[in-house]
């Protein structure tokens, strides 16, 4: 299957090797290839230059957003950062048209002056927005009303999401939410052949906003751990 991942960050790259090792071809979007592959500094969390990366991957294609998102038969992920993802998405609408995007992004905002912030290892927690009453993939979706949104994989570090069994064996638990069943049985077809065993979907996409504002409960898990940056943990549901 021919298959999109939109942004060259460390959890696009985990979808896009992980894909690759699962038979797809893969198609990587980024705002300029050119400039993308020009970078010899790491990025801002430290990951290595991307076209460092991308030479030892066969099997990957980088292209402009609209560029992957085109080539790809039926399923895009989006790995862009929330504060872009509307705008950018927005511009490749016509390339998304009809088919099923999975989104990641948290709203974050970085740089914001926070009455009462919250000090972190790394520094100020980032706020969200929007929050509480509406969400990212909300807008996604009203920005894109011919694409079948399904919001998932947010709830863990996607070094996680694609490989659930490195956590526990794998017993935790994954959300999906979206208006399309179709779409969402397509996410979680691929969550499945990620590993995953236990998918809950929690219906609607307005419940986005929900695994949206978990972002932050999934910091200060981390912090309890002892974990500085990212989350090498699980979430379970106990029925």
């Amino acid at each position: 299957m021919k298959i999109a991942v939109l942004g060259t960050g460390g959890g696009a790259r985990e979808h896009a090797a992980k894909l690759v090792e699962l038979g797809h071809e893969v198609f990587v979007g980024t705002r300029d290839p050119r400039a993308t592959l020009a970078r010899t500094e790491p990025d801002m969390m430290g990951n290595a230059p991307y076209g460092q990366w991308l030479a030892d991957r066969p099997g990957i294609t980088l292209l402009s957003f609209g560029e992957a998102a085109a080539a790809a038969d039926g399923l895009v992920i989006n790995g862009i950062d929330g504060h872009n993802a509307v705008a950018a998405l927005t511009a490749a609408a016509d390339a998304l048209r009809g088919k099923t995007l999975v989104d990641y992004a948290v709203p974050f905002i970085y740089r914001h002056d926070a009455e009462h912030p919250w000090p972190t290892p790394w520094g100020i927690m980032p706020k969200l927005d929007p929050c509480d009453t509406d969400s990212l993939a909300e807008q996604i979706q009203r920005a894109l009303p011919g694409t079948k949104v399904v919001k998932s994989f947010v709830t863990q570090e996607q070094s996680t999401v694609v490989n659930p069994g490195a956590i526990g064996g794998g017993d935790h638990t994954m959300f999906v939410a979206g208006d399309h069943a179709d779409a969402k049985q397509q996410v979680t077809e691929l969550l499945k052949a990620y590993g995953w065993t236990d998918v809950l979907d929690l219906g609607p996409l307005v419940c986005a906003r929900g695994m949206e504002m978990y972002a932050h409960m999934h910091s200060a898990i981390g912090f309890g751990l002892g974990q500085q940056f990212g989350g090498h943990f699980g979430i379970k549901v106990v029925r």
